[in-house]
């Protein structure tokens, strides 16, 4: 199925909608499946809610991390050179501060969890 738009509430064609779910009411997709000739359109609520703390950072932006990247994939370590990383030969480990791949797709690759006493930013 491929959803082709999606309406927030107050748009057009979400009117009927907004007056059944008032607040509740978060988006409006409209969804197609070619192989079945048909259309959906679906809706997004809020069922409930509560307070919730967020788990704290796992790394902080500065901890240097170790990311296992296979020596044939250049285009990985061209990207890993590109935002500070650098190799040890000791590790056999690419080394780039956490705040640099956070988010991409190289933050997949962090191998070992630094210990407390982890470097710091300056020491690249």
């Amino acid at each position: 199925m491929k959803t082709r738009v999606i309406l927030k509430p107050g748009q057009k064609g979400t009117k009927r909608l907004v007056e059944q779910y008032g607040e509740a009411l978060l988006c409006v997709r409209y969804r197609y499946d070619a192989k079945a000739h048909r259309q959906y359109k679906t809706v997004e609520i809020v069922v409930s809610e509560s307070q919730w703390t967020p788990p704290p950072a796992k790394y902080l932006d500065g901890t240097i991390v170790s990311l296992k990247i296979g020596i044939n994939e250049t285009s990985l370590q061209n990207q890993t050179r590109a935002v500070g990383g650098r190799w040890d030969k000791e590790q056999r480990a690419w080394l780039v501060p956490y705040g640099c791949i956070a988010g991409t797709k190289l933050e997949k690759l962090i191998a070992v969890e630094t210990s407390a006493d982890a470097k710091t930013d300056e020491s690249l």
